[in-house]
């Protein structure tokens, strides 16, 4: 029982962590997600664009109808994944 425990949680971590994408993604792929239109957000698409290229995901703070939210952008082989949550 303890053996299962831990294979699934060394799964656990390997799938949590995110690499950087295998080809850069481009200023029209970050466009085609829209969050600049559905969030405020300070940060610039350049400066968003170079940290999902080096890091793979990006975790950024922002607004959503006057609400604090954190805003995850992850960097998959179909594109870019946006998903979003309460502060």
């Amino acid at each position: 029982m303890r053996r299962v425990f831990l294979i699934l949680l060394a799964a656990g971590l390997l799938a949590g962590c995110s690499l950087p994408p295998e080809q850069p993604l481009s200023r029209q792929e970050l466009d085609r997600t829209r969050i600049y239109r559905a969030f405020e957000i300070e940060e610039s698409p350049e400066a968003v664009l170079n940290a999902l290229n080096r890091e793979g995901e990006v975790v950024l703070e922002g607004f959503y109808r006057k609400r604090p939210v954190y805003i995850k952008l992850l960097a998959t082989s179909e594109g870019i994944e946006v998903s979003h949550y309460n502060r």
